[in-house]
């Protein structure tokens, strides 16, 4: 009898694509996000993609930053990027389900009002010797 693998049906996933390129143009992101997301919906995964660049984002980079670039006109189709895509995706995966399982990470060490109010989480702070 074999033992049936983890569940992800009732993950969702939320894809940031943030290539410099808005809708339409080809993104090289975008193939590399397709690759991840098709194994995702393959497991039940719910996934949604946006492209920040499409959307009214504050950032704090160059206007154009695609002149410091090399870029192709299609994104890296080859064995190499998709099995790395695919390790990729799995490790998600099984992330997701860990955190999901566990409840959440826990918030200790990551709460900004106890930072706020001192709490420095075994951080030493040289100025309060």
């Amino acid at each position: 009898m074999t033992t049936p693998g983890p569940r992800y049906d009732d993950l969702n996933v939320l894809y940031i694509n943030c290539t410099l390129k808005p809708s339409p143009q080809l993104s090289h992101t975008e193939g590399l996000i397709d690759v991840s997301a098709g194994i995702m919906r393959k497991q039940g995964v719910r996934v949604e993609t946006i492209r920040a660049v499409d959307h009214d984002i504050a950032t704090g980079v160059w206007p154009d930053m695609t002149e410091h670039g090399a870029a192709t006109d299609a994104w890296p189709q080859n064995d190499f990027t998709n099995r790395n895509a695919t390790f990729m995706t799995w490790n998600l995966l099984h992330l997701a389900r860990m955190i999901k399982d566990a409840g959440g990470i826990p918030a200790y060490g990551n709460q900004r009002s106890e930072w706020d109010a001192g709490c420095r989480f075994d951080f030493e702070n040289p100025d309060y010797r």
